[in-house]
């Protein structure tokens, strides 16, 4: 397959922070971690399928903060999920750069800026296939983290964003019949909570994003409306 120069550089975007976030430079912090869990999707009124999913996360500090009178720490990083099965449920894969501010010792806030390219499956129904484009959306997810415990060993993390209108792309499989759906609103909201063991943390993750489109010429039967939940469990280090 060959890649044009928009593809390739989406292909650096996205790939750069993780590999910043898995080669330690001049002593800033990063953390590198692998999730394993299950993935359950519904598109329309098709029935829900479930199957297997990985995920590959890292985030790196990229510029520490100066001083702890409010100035934050600027931190960048990137997210790879790959379900099992193909078929029915999505890749996706998607970098961030954003603020973090230490509100004290045990509270964080950030924002953060992050694009998300998605590569819907193509489903068969009524005896025909739909197929449905890539999507690649501008996510701004405000983050919030707890750390608890004597030594702030324990951590629960929440994070969610509303869901601006998508950038479309052709399938990844297929050829399109009908035209680009009318995006309508969405959103996704994230629940993390782990422990970290010295370099090492452990940690369980919830994850539920919804897409609606308008029911037009583009969007038949509600076949793009599309409801994700994922729960994952899984292990990681930071240096």
């Amino acid at each position: 397959m060959n890649l044009g120069r928009k593809q390739l550089v989406l292909i650096y975007i996205l790939i750069i922070p993780i590999l910043l976030a898995a080669v330690p430079a001049f002593g800033q912090r990063a953390t590198f971690g692998i999730d394993v869990g299950q993935t359950s999707d519904r598109f329309g009124a098709l029935p829900r399928n479930s199957a297997l999913v990985g995920d590959i996360e890292g985030e790196v500090v990229v510029l520490e903060r100066a001083s702890k009178q409010g100035d934050p720490n600027i931190v960048a990083g990137g997210e790879i999920r790959l379900p099992a099965d193909t078929s029915a449920h999505a890749n996706e894969f998607a970098g961030f750069a954003g603020a973090d501010f230490h509100l004290g010792d045990r509270f964080i806030l950030g924002i953060h800026v992050q694009a998300r390219k998605i590569y819907q499956p193509t489903s068969f129904t009524d005896g025909q296939f739909f197929t449905r484009y890539k999507m690649l959306f501008l996510e701004i997810p405000v983050v919030a983290e707890y750390r608890f415990g004597a030594l702030k060993r324990g951590f629960v993390q929440v994070q969610g964003s509303w869901e601006f209108s998508p950038r479309f792309g052709d399938p990844k499989t297929g050829t399109p019949v009908y035209p680009h759906p009318t995006f309508d609103h969405g959103y996704f909201v994230r629940g993390s909570a782990g422990y970290t063991f010295g370099r090492w943390y452990a940690k369980a993750t919830y994850e539920s994003r919804f897409l609606k489109f308008q029911q037009d010429l583009g969007n038949p039967n509600n076949l793009n409306n599309w409801r994700t939940d994922r729960a994952t469990g899984g292990v990681g280090f930071s240096f």
